[in-house]
């Protein structure tokens, strides 16, 4: 059968058919997955068409997997989180979903305090155990959507579940049908997908759910786990591996719509933020994330990266406030007491601030030169210099600028007295062994006692 596709302007073919392959012995590609070895990047060279959709957006795992790696969140602190997530979303709503536990009384407080905001987004999601009480459960509590997890690489069917391929989709199945006749529609969560046998399993196993989303009427989401973040995008790569490969087979070869594909990557091997824009680029609406990427292991994809990577590809934030970014930073540092690493992306204390001469050179110049963009404007986080034994002259007066907010004829030039003062003291500092930078406290004083010494000189000398 062929059907004219309105986005491609081709007849294509719609018969795909990939029956489930049953397996007596669990395929856990060993040739890519030697315990021992590092993990092998395989190529066939086969490439699969960028298939970017109208429309993607942003979903959020802030309060599930984000909290399965730290202290539980209070009420409270869930509650004032999800207002920042409300306010970085901005009127177009680019963040649409949060995903909550539902197991304790703490977890089922947090929900209901946040509908009772009624915002429209993010909507308020679950994540429970698939049981019919769990259903239930979120039906009363009045949630639209549920998370469930549907393991599919045979690690998990046979090793943690001690099934068959056709006894996991049977029980799959079967759970996914409780949920649609409760009334909660369910999103599946294919954990493992990149080690998972694509064509003897996945596509299947995602047919299958999309003909009982055609029968009952009720959309059925999937969403693609890279649980152990084995994804690459390397054109030509080879499944299961290939984030390229997995998006466009679930659309092509099991029929699932784009809105209704979404990513969910881990950062094993850095590559989080990577793969999950091209699931974007290749066909997936929606990426899942965390607030500055915290999660199991090494993390989930981090949330500001992805507000950013839309912005690079749509030209336009649509309305997300990136200030409010710095305003979760800093929450997370001042009242959860988290540390973020210093040198983390958009978040961290160091991001927009040079060490090197040189750089401080141009900043001083043209802050342009070294700055990733307006980070003043964007991020409420104007570009600063930390100063140490090779900022230079030019470093000192960048700093003495910034710090003390002076502009037009107030700036300082490198050829300032203060600042030549103020640099003979931070070599000093580093002649007689120090090997620290200089702190913001100890600079003002210093730039504060040179200023009024200089000032008292100039007086002296009118006398």
């Amino acid at each position: 059968m062929f059907e004219f596709n309105n986005k491609t302007n081709l007849l294509e073919s719609t018969v795909q058919s990939y029956p489930l392959v049953d397996v007596r012995e669990p395929n856990l590609y060993r040739d890519f997955f030697s315990y021992d070895e590092v993990p092998k990047v395989v190529f066939n060279r086969r490439l699969v068409p960028m298939d970017v959709p109208s429309e993607f957006w942003i979903t959020d795992t802030t309060f599930r997997d984000g909290q399965q790696s730290r202290e539980p969140y209070t009420v409270k602190q869930m509650t004032h989180i999800f207002d920042l997530l409300h306010k970085l979303s901005g009127p177009k709503g680019k963040i649409r979903m949060s995903e909550f536990f539902l197991y304790t009384k703490k977890d089922r407080e947090a929900v209901y305090k946040c509908l009772e905001k009624g915002y429209k987004y993010p909507e308020v999601t679950s994540w429970i155990r698939a049981s019919k009480k769990d259903f239930q459960l979120v039906k009363d509590i009045g949630l639209k959507e549920t998370g469930i997890l549907v393991s599919c690489s045979d690690y998990h069917i046979f090793h943690k579940m001690h099934m068959t391929r056709h006894q996991a989709v049977d029980h799959y199945l079967g759970v996914v049908r409780e949920c649609i006749e409760t009334g909660v529609k369910p999103r599946c969560h294919f954990e493992d997908i990149t080690r998972a046998d694509f064509y003897g399993f996945v596509v299947p196993f995602a047919s299958a759910l999309m003909d009982l989303s055609r029968d009952t009427g009720v959309p059925i989401k999937i969403r693609a786990c890279d649980t152990l973040g084995y994804g690459v995008t390397y054109p030509g790569s080879v499944l299961p591996r290939s984030v390229p490969g997995i998006i466009y087979g679930l659309n092509h070869h099991a029929g699932v719509p784009n809105e209704l594909i979404e990513w969910h990557g881990h950062n094993d091997f850095y590559r989080a933020v990577n793969n999950a824009t091209y699931a974007w680029l290749y066909g997936a609406c929606s990426v899942n994330c965390s607030l500055l990427g915290i999660g199991e292991r090494t993390g989930n994809t981090p949330l500001e990266a992805m507000v950013f990577e839309y912005a690079q590809l749509r030209g336009t934030l649509d309305g997300m406030d990136t200030k409010v970014i710095t305003e979760i930073a800093e929450y997370y540092e001042k009242e959860l007491h988290y540390q973020i690493p210093p040198m983390t992306p958009f978040v961290g204390r160091n991001f927009n601030v040079t060490r090197a001469g040189i750089h401080a050179d141009g900043l001083l110049k043209n802050e342009e030169i070294y700055n990733i963009f307006n980070t003043e404007k964007l991020l409420n986080r104007p570009v600063k210099i930390a100063i140490s034994n090779t900022s230079g002259t030019s470093g000192i007066a960048h700093w003495i600028n910034s710090y003390f907010h002076l502009k037009g004829e107030a700036a300082v030039s490198k050829t300032d007295k203060v600042v030549g003062i103020v640099y003979n003291w931070v070599n000093e500092q580093y002649n007689e062994g120090r090997v620290t930078i200089i702190t913001d406290n100890e600079l003002e004083k210093v730039t504060l006692d040179t200023m009024k010494k200089l000032d008292g000189d100039f007086e002296d000398n009118e006398d």
